[in-house]
This record gives C-alpha cells, structure tokens and sequence, in this order.
C-alpha cells in the first residue's frame, strides 16, 4: 500500500475531512509550502530524533527550527539526536525519508508539538512521499493525533 493510501485510508476510517494534494518534488516542508502556495506558518514540519535509542516525532511549523536541548528536558531524556537516514527508513518504512506525516501511524513513538503550531483554520502536511500532501483542518487534525504539547521550537531567521 502506497503511502498516501494508508493515510487517507486512516483519514477516511475516522470521518475526517481532506484534501489530497500533488506537486513536484518537495524535500522541505517550506518547499512544500511554496509549490502549493500555502503558508509556511500552518504548514507541518515534522523532525525525528533519537531520545535514549527511541524514536520521537516533533511536530512544529516550517518556519520554525528545533531546540534539542528544550526537546531533551520536556521528555526527560539523558541522550537527544537526529535520526539519521537509516533509522528513519527503520522506524517509517511506509515514507520516503524526509516525508513523514504527522500521523499516529507507529505504536511506541511519542508524538511532541510545538504550541506555535496551533493554528486556526488548515493545515498543510506531507502525505509520506515528496509529492504528496495532505491539507485537512488543524482541529480535526489536533483531535485524530492527540500530540503531547510542549514549547520546544524556536523562530527562524528567516521569517
């Protein structure tokens, strides 16, 4: 089963309304942001780390980065990294690497999001390759995932 299918497949199980969208490759959450003209800010990133061997899902806006060590605390964890290429094909064999979808997919991999990714209105995702996403309403979105919240992101530079 392809990737877009098992989650619109989950999407559709739950009676949650999207849109399925399609575009030329996009690696970054900001690329897809631009090829489907949609704002950065309500377009998801997600980021995998390794948290004392386990793998954890952050989940924040495209124009947000990563604090580590705010990540470290808030799971209480001795040891934080990225995952590498290697563990995300092990852990997401369903995704291409780098597009995975911010979705309760995988048993036993906690799923963090960053506050600043509350939005009002749609939400813009990676549907788990690099030309598929997924546009649905955040709070259908918020109510289907159930994400733990703590504030671990901080703003871009570039933004």
């Amino acid at each position: 089963m392809s990737s877009i299918n098992w989650i619109t497949q989950r999407l559709n199980e739950y009676h949650v309304p999207y849109k399925e969208v399609h575009h030329k490759q996009a690696f970054t959450a900001q690329q897809v942001a631009l090829k489907e003209h949609f704002d950065s800010a309500q377009t998801v990133k997600v980021v995998v780390v390794i948290t004392d061997g386990k793998p954890a899902t952050l989940i924040l806006p495209a124009t947000r980065y990563v604090s580590l060590e705010q990540v470290k605390r808030l799971l209480g964890a001795q040891q934080i990294r990225l995952a590498n290429e290697e563990e995300m094909q092990f852990y997401f064999p369903e995704c291409e690497v780098g597009a995975i979808p911010p979705l309760p997919h995988w048993k036993h991999i906690d799923m963090l999001m960053d506050p600043s990714m509350r939005v009002r209105g749609e939400i813009l995702f990676q549907g788990g390759t690099h030309t598929d996403a997924i546009e649905m309403r955040f709070d259908d979105w918020f109510a289907l995932v159930k994400p733990r919240i703590g504030e671990f992101a901080t703003p871009s530079k570039n933004f």
